[in-house]
């Protein structure tokens, strides 16, 4: 899917500059669905192996979430 590959490069380029909904596209397309909300400002991610990420919805989002989510789906 081209527009997963270009917000994939764009999150390698520029960590800091990356929205939670472009984090939660891609974390959708590798299998992650939005599991709950916690309070009012984390999002929990979940896959089919139970593993859980855990996102502060901010605009833009740190770099170390950004990362993160790079580092675990093999980018």
């Amino acid at each position: 899917m081209p527009d997963i590959n270009k917000l994939i490069e764009k999150m390698k380029r520029q960590p800091n500059g990356i929205r939670f909904n472009e984090l939660k596209k891609v974390l959708e397309y590798y299998g992650y669905n939005m599991k709950t909300k916690k309070g009012t400002s984390h999002r929990n991610f979940i896959n089919e192996k139970g593993n859980v990420i855990t996102i502060k919805e901010d605009n833009p989002l740190k770099a170390v979430y950004v990362k993160d989510v790079l580092r675990r789906i093999k980018e």
